[in-house]
């Protein structure tokens, strides 16, 4: 493999580390390998006196990342292997390790931000982002739930914004993550180049940190026109504080609000065609996160991910969707009236939250 072939590629220019995800023809998902030259190399320019700040990107038009590589994920539990539990812990752990990250690191987000690749870039203290950008957590959407961190960040969205993204599996563009807290500045593709024109060209006299921060924004905004989350947050709010996913169905098909109904009955059919047992889980975690710190929040999500293989519906789904792409999954429960109380509160059974919390420290 030459080193443009690497799955990520390393460089260093005017004392910024710049890392480069590079499987740009499987839309940048996360390997193992990926996972661990990530995690070397931070490590690494952590400590190097010469690194200034970091910067994380992706080659590629359409995705930053869209994921995790589920398909190797499958085929790890169909051998009766141990990858698939492997590739959680030390996915988790770099995720973990980006939030409290010593030096400031600016991700730059253009395309899709998916699963996984949301992993990567929430605990980023510049989380940059482009008009092109579609975020989102659509694990329940092949019969998981959203992880990587997603039971600390999607419960910390104002309201019920992280309930509703996390149980619908729905994606938002730039407006909308710069809204919720999912992004902070918004730069134009086509300014991209210029961003790394005055990188190039940095003095380096002020705190590293600031220094970042006002470059984005000079190039970038930090607000957007047209978030259709701001337009909904009132009924969003509503709808989803129901107390499980039956009653937040049954709230939105009772709606009668002229300017909510068309998105109410839009949801409605949203929820039909994910797993039930997994918007279950996923209701229950995410109201388990807001108490949680960032540490219980992963160790949370390892507890459900040792689980859920074998007893959720996640090897269907990814047989539905993508081994077999028939796109007629058979969830097991097939209804959310069919998934009790017990069933979801048996996934959480056993579980000891970690003791202590992640903090950022890249701070001006």
């Amino acid at each position: 493999m030459s080193a443009t072939e690497r799955p990520v590629l390393a460089a260093v220019r005017n004392h910024v580390g710049h890392l480069t995800l590079n499987r740009p023809a499987g839309l940048n998902a996360v390997t193992l390998e990926m996972v661990r030259l990530l995690q070397q190399q931070l490590s690494a320019w952590a400590v190097d006196p010469q690194i200034h700040a970091v910067v994380l990107r992706a080659n590629g038009e359409k995705a930053f990342c869209a994921g995790g590589d589920i398909r190797s994920l499958y085929d790890s539990f169909q051998r009766g292997d141990d990858a698939h539990e492997t590739f959680f812990e030390e996915e988790y752990a770099l995720d973990q390790y980006i939030h409290a990250y010593p030096k400031p690191l600016l991700a730059l987000m253009d395309g899709f931000v998916l699963g996984g690749g949301m992993g990567l870039v929430q605990g980023a203290s510049l989380r940059v982002v482009t008009e092109r950008v579609r975020m989102g957590m659509p694990e329940v959407a092949i019969g998981y739930f959203p992880d990587v961190g997603g039971s600390y960040f999607l419960s910390r969205l104002p309201g019920e914004l992280g309930t509703y993204l996390g149980v619908t599996g729905l994606q938002v563009r730039a407006a909308d993550a710069l809204h919720v807290g999912l992004a902070d500045w918004c730069i134009a593709h086509d300014q991209i180049a210029e961003l790394d024109r005055c990188l190039d060209h940095m003095s380096w006299s002020i705190h590293p940190q600031e220094a970042l921060r006002t470059l984005v924004a000079t190039l970038g905004t930090n607000k957007l026109p047209g978030s259709e989350l701001k337009a909904l947050h009132q009924a969003i709010d509503t709808h989803f504080s129901q107390p499980d996913v039956p009653a937040i169905r049954a709230s939105l098909a009772a709606e009668t609000r002229a300017e909510f109904a068309d998105w109410a009955e839009e949801t409605v059919k949203v929820l039909d065609s994910r797993s039930p047992l997994a918007m279950g889980v996923t209701l229950e975690m995410l109201r388990r996160g807001r108490e949680l710190p960032l540490a219980g929040c992963f160790a949370l999500e390892l507890h459900l991910d040792r689980q859920w293989f074998a007893k959720g519906d996640i090897m269907e789904g990814v047989r539905a969707l993508i081994i077999d792409k028939d796109k007629t999954p058979r969830w097991n429960p097939p209804s959310l009236d069919a998934v009790t109380p017990e069933r979801v509160q048996g996934f959480f059974e056993g579980f000891k939250p970690a003791v202590g919390k992640a903090r950022r420290t890249a701070t001006a």
